[in-house]
């Protein structure tokens, strides 16, 4: 295995209750962020960017029929977005293929006001978090104001 690939996301596979409507919701917006259809099968299909793919299956063994990110387990999936434009076009978007904007009271600071982000969720439950690569630095990177200067040792 090649140091680029090592400790890489390989793969991550979502379980979901209707494959149809998983393929409407995720195949649009993993298509917009540059996956590309990887795998086609009759319970499911996967999406490749780069080493990693994610795949959406309606397995025969789920045992629920809605995913709820508040239980244990996945609570979301995050994705870089190449800028603040671009995660306004996808939010504005995402309700035409499945998709509502949560935390639309504080959209699009609802992770804080250093991170700009989209929180979508889809029918069935899963949320995905499209974050604006071009946010402000971290607060450790930011300039700090005359005045505020942290006293030496």
């Amino acid at each position: 295995m090649d140091q680029t690939s090592h400790g890489t996301l390989h793969h991550v596979e979502l379980w979901v209750p209707d494959l149809d409507r998983a393929v409407t919701s995720w195949g649009w917006l993993l298509g917009e962020l540059g996956y590309e259809l990887f795998q086609d099968w009759a319970d499911g299909k996967s999406w490749r960017y780069g080493p990693t793919y994610i795949v959406v299956e309606q397995s025969p063994a789920r045992v629920a029929s809605r995913h709820d990110r508040c239980r244990p387990g996945l609570n979301h999936l995050a994705f870089h977005v190449e800028s603040r434009a671009r995660t306004d076009e996808l939010a504005t978007k995402a309700a035409q293929h499945g998709w509502r904007l949560m935390f639309s009271d504080q959209h699009p600071y609802a992770g804080g006001q250093q991170h700009y982000a989209a929180y979508l969720e889809n029918l069935d439950g899963f949320e995905a978090e499209l974050v604006a690569s071009d946010e402000a630095p971290p607060v450790s990177e930011a300039i700090t104001p005359p005045g505020s200067e942290m006293p030496s040792a």
